[in-house]
């Protein structure tokens, strides 16, 4: 997509509302440790999507001890945080560490904290957003944003994890009836359907519910499916290839943010297959840069300019 063309899809109608974890981060990685960084899911999520000039409204809560400088950095690009509750308790944490192989990696240390007993508000000035970004958060709290959210006409995404599949499936089931697209990494996906084929992997993920289904390959890309009208389709994307890879904490959620960023600046809440796979690429790319440095840094880094010529890059050694 050219620059000429990104600026025609913009839809200033459109508006998004990502809800989700905002947290407090502490990364080791074989090159360096950093604490007190920027993390959660949604806040991945919504820093994300702000890079396609639609507004963005932010769902969450932070303790007192949260960063303001955090808070501003966000609010700063434009992300409304009406829907951000500021608590009493301590922010919710997550401590882990990357070893040579970066795809994986170890968690020393959860704080659940304000978490533990938060209950999704959706502020009014959010809740009529046409395109609902669930990130991954507990099935019971997507479910209690989706009651939320009164667009007549609206295009729902989820994102979910191991811990929801294991203890909470039965709830992550019916968030699954009402998503128009699923979002869930490879490993997650085999767990879920049982088998270790992901093209039966995303139809059996279809066959619960949502209209679409994006399957996350880490560093190898994405997988997208869709039944639309009886219809099968299937798209399989790569990933941008990234000479350093710093921290890859978060680029999952950017991918999802990144992705509903592009599909609200088409505008449409009923998108054809084609602008489906442009969103995928589209939602690959902007992650590619959430893994060049800690935390949001390189997406904070970030330009319209930036971003478009890493697309144009990525088409031209893509296509034949």
């Amino acid at each position: 997509m050219s620059a000429e063309n990104q600026s025609e899809v913009r839809n200033p109608q459109s508006s998004i509302v990502v809800g989700g974890t905002i947290a407090i981060d502490n990364v080791k990685t074989p090159f360096a440790d950093e604490t007190n960084l920027l993390g959660g899911s949604a806040a991945y999520a919504a820093l994300a999507a702000s890079f396609s000039g639609v507004p963005v409204n932010l769902v969450g809560i932070v303790g007192k001890d949260f960063p303001a400088p955090h808070l501003a950095m966000l609010e700063g690009r434009g992300i409304s945080l009406d829907g951000v509750e500021r608590s009493e308790g301590d922010s919710f944490t997550w401590s882990g560490e990357y070893f040579n192989n970066m795809n994986e990696r170890t968690t020393h240390r959860v704080g659940l904290n304000v978490l533990e007993s938060w209950e999704v508000k959706v502020p009014a000035s959010a809740a009529s957003s046409a395109f609902v970004v669930l990130a991954n958060m507990s099935p019971d709290n997507q479910l209690q944003m989706l009651s939320q959210c009164q667009a007549a006409d609206r295009f729902v995404i989820a994102d979910t994890m191991d811990l929801w599949i294991e203890i909470a499936n039965d709830r992550l089931h019916d968030v699954l009836k009402q998503l128009d697209l699923f979002v869930i990494n490879d490993s997650e996906a085999r767990e879920f359907t049982r088998t270790s084929n992901l093209l039966q992997a995303g139809r059996q993920l279809l066959a619960k519910g949502p209209r679409h289904v994006v399957i996350k390959l880490g560093e190898y890309g994405a997988m997208l499916f869709s039944n639309e009208g009886g219809q099968e389709q299937f798209f399989r994307s790569h990933a941008y290839p990234i000479e350093e890879l710093t921290d890859p904490t978060g680029a999952g959620d950017c991918f999802l943010g990144g992705l509903a960023g592009y599909l609200a600046a088409k505008g449409s809440t009923k998108p054809d297959f084609d602008t489906l796979r442009q969103a995928v690429v589209y939602g690959s790319v902007v992650a590619s840069f959430t893994c060049e440095s800690f935390s949001t840094r390189g997406l904070e880094a970030l330009d319209a300019a930036g971003l478009q010529a890493r697309m144009d890059r990525f088409r031209a050694v893509t296509t034949w």
